[in-house]
């Protein structure tokens, strides 16, 4: 299974991957019945979780809901630490997460858009170094493992803080090597393997490091760099399967943009 899954991240384009991936999940969960890990999103418990990513790291991917580790913190991050689920938000998802998806526009306090530049399950299709929307209109805006596809991440920084409105907030994920100080970038790679060599992927264009914290700010927004993940227990967080790497990037938009 991990030889099959390692193929299919790899070899198969992501449109593709979105459209049949829950078709996958509904057969392959019955061969994962079990008690040892819960998926923090769907509630579903399992033996163990499938592999993902281009190393075929195991046990990582929710058989039913296709939740990921970051998938699982964020979800308990929202419960207990953000008013997501209580209060009337006009939000827009950039690169809407399968998990979240369906379980997002459920919820009636949600003014909801999705947005991408190619998924089949966004609403819009949108360049978020050019996003279609008038300034200050979103409360809350989701971005989670794009900016690293993005050649200019400034530039989609500062149009996602334009339509945020003040004092709204942003969930900003990208993968992080905790080891690395200054984020790696070289826009001379262009070519996949050599990418996937340099950065990880073959259509990573940075390896973000430590100052990502430092890029959010330059950009203009007020930035909490959230180790939530360590508020639980060893067990709790491999119960989950989280990653203790894993910090939470909650972004607001300055009041005083307002006057400006």
């Amino acid at each position: 299974m991990r030889k099959i899954i390692q193929f299919i991240v790899r070899k198969v384009p992501r449109v593709y991957l979105i459209k049949f991936s829950f078709l996958f999940s509904k057969i392959i969960s019955l061969f994962y019945a079990g008690n040892e890990h819960e998926c923090s999103i769907c509630g579903h418990k399992f033996r163990k979780f499938l592999p993902y990513g281009n190393q075929g790291k195991d046990n990582r991917l929710c058989p039913n809901c296709l939740s990921l580790e970051r998938h699982r913190l964020l979800w308990l991050y929202l419960k207990h630490e953000t008013n997501f689920f209580d209060e009337n938000h006009k939000m827009l998802h950039i690169a809407p997460e399968q998990p979240f998806i369906k379980r997002f526009r459920k919820l009636k306090n949600l003014d909801y858009i999705t947005a991408d530049i190619e998924s089949p399950i966004a609403d819009i299709k949108m360049d978020i170094r050019n996003i279609p929307f008038e300034d200050n209109i979103f409360d809350i805006i989701f971005c989670n493992h794009v900016l690293e596809h993005i050649d200019d991440d400034n530039k989609a920084m500062t149009e996602m803080l334009r339509v945020l409105r003040p004092g709204g907030w942003i969930i900003l994920q990208v993968p992080i090597e905790r080891d690395r100080a200054i984020t790696y970038e070289d826009f001379s790679i262009t070519d996949p393997k050599e990418r996937e060599k340099h950065f990880g992927q073959y259509d990573h264009v940075r390896i973000y490091g430590t100052d990502y914290k430092q890029r959010l700010l330059a950009a203009g927004f007020e930035v909490i760099e959230d180790d939530f993940v360590n508020d639980f227990s060893d067990e709790e967080i491999e119960r989950y399967r989280l990653d203790k790497s894993e910090f939470i990037y909650h972004c607001y938009k300055p009041e005083y943009k307002l006057n400006k």
